[in-house]
Formats: structure tokens, C-alpha cells, sequence
């Protein structure tokens, strides 16, 4: 496994400090959060899509996904979703980032499905996948899974496993990994208070069963990235990132031996 940290747990700093960051606790990658506030989003000219990429090159890391915010299964019409999807697989392919991150924000299948094959084509001809995260109304592998194989385009989609959600709405890791199966590309960690306290708290520290995931994942033969989502833009309290960097990192060594 692959050790990558998201910028959603750096409010307020810019890509540089992110790049130190990332590169001086032993992450060989970068999740970037594209919003505004990061300085990374698709409004980005050729320009400052170029320097990003080259900043991050030039630190030995790699961009592991960039992590969106469209809506895959949102009720309302299509074209706004599609077209902020096609945005973010082009910045991806800009960035050199295999991957874009979406959230479900509905409970439809068969409307992100249909979203995604009508960016299938794009994706492939960029090379990139769109990432559906366990989050929201489809917070379960099953849910997750569901989409995905009404979907049918295993080369440009994929699921990210966010520890946390399935387990807190009833799922067990096993099922949660059995249910992703193939469509698994990447995996999110971080631990927190419990099912209905998801304060974010240190590696190891909380209720989040980080031990029995990362046995079945190292069991399964997974070797993709493994971001640490530190929610500190969400939780403004909590400890900073880089206090929580290397009990993530030896997570990721435990179980990638």
C-alpha cells in the first residue's frame, strides 16, 4: 500500500506547505481537495495546471486522486453534473492524477449510472476513472457496488472504501471489501469517536475498526493508495495534520508486509 494525505486536513495552507507536508512524513502521494480555498479546482488556466503538477513532481510525490465534490446520483437534471465531471477528468488529466473523487448526494442508481457512462468515453480517451467514495446515500460497499455495476464501465469508474462510513451505518469490513471487490481503487483511513461522534481523533485512538480493515486488505493482496482524510477543515479543533501523519504511515507499513 501507498501512503497519500488529503489537503482537506491542511485548512488554510497553500500547495506548498501541503507538498512539505506530505513529503516530509513519508507519503509518496497527494490527495488535492478542489475547492477554491486549496488553490486546485478546474478554473485553473494551462499555466497554473502546469505549475501544480510540477511543484508536486519536483518533491518526489505523486497526485493519488483529486478529491471532487460533484453528485454523482444528485436529483435534477444531468448536464450540470456532466459537465462538472467532464471538468475534473480533464484538471486529472492535467495534473497527472489517475483518478477524480465524487460523492453519491442521491440514492438512484440508475441516475449515476447513467451519468457515468455518458463521461465514460471522455475518461477513457484522458486515461482517468471517477472514484465513487462510500459516503452520504450510499454510504455501503453494497450501495457503492450496486452503482457501479449498473454503471458497467469497469475501466473508467471505480469505488473508494471510506473507512468510516460503511462501518458506522451498520456494514462490517468484510462486507464492505467482499461487496467492493473489483471495483475497489482506493481507500480512505482515519479513525473517530464512534458510529455517532465522528470527531476525528488519532490513529488506533477511537472506535473505527482500523485493525480487522487493514488485515482483510493486506489478506486480499491490496497495494493501491491509502489516503489519511484528516477532517480538520470540518473539525477546526482537532490536532494538525502533521501530528497525525505518522500513525497513518505506520498503519500503512503494518499492513502492507
Amino acid at each position: 500500500m501507498r501512503l497519500a494525505v488529503s489537503t482537506l486536513g491542511m485548512p488554510g495552507e497553500d500547495l506548498g506547505r501541503a507538498i512539505e507536508l506530505a513529503a516530509g512524513h513519508g507519503c509518496q502521494g497527494l490527495e488535492l481537495r478542489l475547492h477554491p480555498d486549496t488553490g486546485v479546482h478546474a478554473g485553473l488556466d494551462a499555466r497554473e495546471r502546469a505549475s501544480v503538477r510540477e511543484r508536486i513532481e519536483a518533491a518526489g510525490l505523486e497526485i493519488s486522486a483529486l478529491a471532487g465534490y460533484a453528485g454523482v446520483c444528485e436529483p435534477g437534471p444531468d448536464q450540470p453534473v456532466v459537465e462538472a465531471l467532464l471538468a475534473d477528468l480533464r484538471l486529472a488529466a492535467d495534473l497527472g492524477a489517475p483518478g477524480v473523487r465524487v460523492f453519491p448526494r442521491g440514492g438512484d442508481p440508475s441516475v449515476g449510472a447513467r451519468r457515468l457512462r455518458a463521461v465514460s468515453g471522455t475518461a477513457a480517451e484522458l486515461g482517468r476513472r471517477v472514484l465513487v467514495e462510500t459516503h452520504d446515500a450510499m454510504a455501503t460497499g453494497a450501495a457503492v457496488a450496486a452503482l457501479l455495476a449498473e454503471a458497467d464501465r469497469p475501466g473508467t469508474t471505480g469505488a473508494i472504501w471510506d473507512l468510516l462510513h460503511p462501518w458506522r451505518h451498520g456494514e462490517p469490513p468484510a462486507r464492505t471489501l467482499a461487496e467492493l471487490g473489483p471495483y475497489l481503487a482506493y481507500v480512505q483511513v482515519k479513525d473517530a469517536v464512534s458510529e455517532q461522534d465522528t470527531t476525528p481523533v488519532p490513529m488506533g485512538t477511537g472506535t473505527v475498526p482500523l485493525e480487522e480493515a487493514g488485515e482483510l486488505l493486506r489478506a486480499a493482496g491490496y497495494d493501491g493508495w491509502v489516503s489519511l482524510e484528516w477532517e480538520r477543515t470540518w473539525y477546526p479543533q482537532v490536532a494538525p495534520v502533521e501530528e497525525i501523519l505518522p500513525g497513518a504511515a505506520g498503519w500503512v507499513r503494518r499492513f502492507s508486509s
